[in-house]
């Protein structure tokens, strides 16, 4: 199978932080004939999140689709050019814990850029969250008892979290779908990998009842999340539909989880704070 080509999304804003998304996954036929890969859909939100934002954030999405196996590449690091100032590593069906040759690749790949272009910033989804954090030293396998988290979930925030997403302190809360089994068991430290420097700050800004570590702050360099900010209802139910299709999930553990799969969600909340990171407007105000 031939390589997919990148592609890129163009934006009208000159103010713009270009973006490559690395696509590590497809998503289920419908939505992809709907609204695209995964690159396009999160493309989409972010976009939208800029607009709406106050004073509007621009973005520019360029698209690689990773996953070797379906006939993607990972990129070399001489690809990865001065113009990318963020990459984003979005969900997948594939384990960020295993030990496949793509994977390894990708981690390398991850590790290459952190050391060598300190400029970029990086975030992840899911299986994104999960690699990126395994990069820098985290330890990622399944939930002990193979319990999934599924759809509309509450995450409670740290300190870092309401700030990150620009909430009131008596805000606790917010709502993201959640699609895994996998999870980062314990944050990056300067204590497991020589990536980072003894000083790094770094920050588990939310937690949920089954996933201790819904997501990563690193200062000018790491935002991850583990839930998809990127998921709407019939993406939450398709998403669902795949997994029993596989054998990966019960059927009646995704009936529950369907019904939950309209509740109002924070996807654009965590959309914003994602593109204020881009564009450096958290560390400016830190």
């Amino acid at each position: 199978m031939a390589p997919k080509e990148a592609r890129v999304i163009a934006s009208e804003h000159p103010d713009k932080v270009r973006m490559l998304v690395l696509e590590t996954d497809d998503p289920h036929p419908d939505t992809k004939g709907e609204r695209g890969s995964f690159g396009e859909v999160l493309n989409d939100i972010l976009v939208d999140a800029g607009e709406q934002h106050d004073p509007k954030l621009a973005i520019e999405t360029m698209i690689h689709y990773a996953v070797e196996p379906r006939g993607g590449r990972i990129p070399e690091p001489s690809e990865i050019t001065d113009e990318i100032h963020a990459i984003l590593i979005t969900g997948s069906v594939y384990d960020a814990h295993s030990n496949d040759a793509w994977v390894l690749k990708l981690l390398n790949l991850i590790k290459h850029l952190w050391i060598h272009r300190p400029d970029i910033k990086f975030t992840g989804i899911c299986f994104g969250h999960q690699i990126l954090c395994r990069a820098l030293g985290s330890t990622v396998e399944p939930e002990e008892n193979g319990k999934w988290e599924l759809s509309h979930t509450r995450v409670a925030l740290s300190d870092v979290g309401r700030w990150l997403f620009r909430l009131d302190p008596s805000e606790k809360h917010i709502r993201l779908h959640q699609m895994h089994v996998d999870l980062v068991v314990d944050p990056p430290s300067p204590a497991k990998t020589d990536l980072l420097d003894p000083s790094t700050d770094v920050h588990v800004w939310g937690t949920s009842d089954h996933t201790g570590v819904q997501g990563v702050y690193i200062p000018r360099r790491l935002f991850t999340t583990q839930g998809h900010m990127e998921f709407d209802e019939k993406m939450v139910k398709r998403q669902l539909e795949m997994r029993v299709e596989s054998g990966a999930v019960e059927k009646s553990d995704a009936e529950e989880a369907t019904e939950r799969a309209e509740w109002m969600h924070d996807g654009l909340l965590v959309a914003k704070a994602v593109l204020r990171f881009f564009h450096g407007d958290d560390d400016k105000a830190r």
